[in-house]
């Protein structure tokens, strides 16, 4: 559904077709710089938005999940998934408890499966998910100013990463780890959808300034936060990612999948890892994502997001073989790219040095293609 701040000026939507929330406002490189620098409002409303009310959703929750949830305190978050019989990721919720009901936001366009799914693992507890993504909304605050223009609008800041506080006339506020260099706040807000506008009128009046998807995705690849079905294949497991710290839980049991997770955690290295590249950025076209990373004639990995990032030119995130050397002259596409240093191994010091040179010399354009 289309999000009524698609009218503010200058704005060119994320999907041409379907018209759902903006790419941009007209300034995609300084939006960028709004949200590492100050506060802009992203308005991330074609996420799906489902809720479990019942007595028995925690404990159910957790029993169908990587993460421990049976004892989620109120006013609290957390970050869980779904995995495959075999381990494979198939959803990533971004979970969220208060006054008596989870709340649950998930990838654009996969709420339903997910509700279908958990509707057929009901059985005879007292649980009722739901899909509410056609009457409630997300938007992000985002920026280290964040905190001082909720405090302008006269709301709740909460304090801790995955804390939560209800909004006078429903909703609720949620700190959720920053993003870009780590000096980006971000928290959530869930509004009424009949309200968007409304509240984000709020929020732009205390001093918020609006910001594209575009914006929020350059900075969330450059703090390497992966995002389902984008980032991830239909073979990625968690120990591929960042999730496994941030998602699964790993002493408890008793879910689907987890004992791949428990195996290639406790006997080994994951197949893959996720890792920054830095691109030539010749091309006006980004590649997209699920294009292969190739070392030579071998394919050696598969890209997830690429961005135009205001400082570090064209990034991406890609899932690469655990194998492949640090310092390896990657194709992606017809494009050059190198693997940022910071994602090698850390006791390799030649391998870095050679590696911070790859990505020197990629960013000016110098390598041959």
């Amino acid at each position: 559904m289309s999000s009524p701040l698609l009218q503010h000026p200058g704005a060119v939507a994320l999907d041409q077709e379907a018209a759902t929330v903006a790419a941009h406002y007209g300034e995609p490189l300084p939006e960028q710089r709004r949200l590492a620098e100050g506060a802009g409002l992203v308005d991330r409303s074609d996420r799906d938005v489902l809720v479990v009310p019942g007595a028995d959703r925690l404990s159910w929750l957790h029993s169908l999940t990587s993460q421990h949830l049976e004892r989620l305190g109120d006013a609290t978050g957390s970050e869980a998934l779904v995995l495959s019989p075999q381990g494979h990721v198939e959803h990533h919720v971004v979970l969220t408890e208060l006054d008596g009901t989870t709340w649950g936001d998930v990838e654009p366009g996969t709420g339903a499966a997910l509700v279908t799914f958990l509707q057929r693992m009901r059985f005879m507890l007292r649980v009722d998910p739901a899909l509410a993504t056609d009457a409630w909304a997300l938007l992000s605050l985002v920026g280290p100013r964040g905190d001082e223009v909720l405090t302008a609008a006269g709301w709740p800041v909460p304090a801790a990463p995955y804390a939560v506080a209800p909004l006078e006339g429903g909703g609720w506020v949620r700190r959720m780890p920053a993003i870009g260099d780590g000096t980006a706040a971000v928290v959530d807000l869930l509004v009424p959808r009949a309200e968007l506008a409304a509240r984000a009128d709020q929020l732009l009046a205390a001093g918020a300034v609006l910001a594209g998807v575009d914006a929020y995705e350059a900075l969330r690849v450059e703090a390497r936060r992966p995002r389902a079905g984008v980032d991830s294949d239909h073979r990625t497991i968690p120990n591929e990612l960042e999730w496994l710290q941030t998602a699964v839980h790993l002493e408890k049991g008793c879910y689907r999948g987890q004992e791949t997770v428990a195996r290639v955690h406790n006997l080994g290295r994951p197949p893959r890892r996720l890792v920054l590249l830095h691109l030539d950025g010749m091309s006006e076209t980004l590649p997209r994502p699920g294009t292969p990373v190739t070392a030579g004639t071998r394919e050696v990995g598969r890209l997830g997001t690429a961005v135009r990032h205001h400082e570090l030119g064209v990034i991406a995130l890609a899932l690469v073989k655990q194998s492949l050397a640090p310092d390896a002259a990657l194709k992606v596409g017809e494009a050059t790219a190198a693997v940022d240093p910071d994602d090698t191994p850390a006791e390799l010091d030649d391998t870095r040095a050679a590696a911070r040179d790859r990505v020197r010399a990629v960013r000016s354009a110098t390598i041959g293609r």
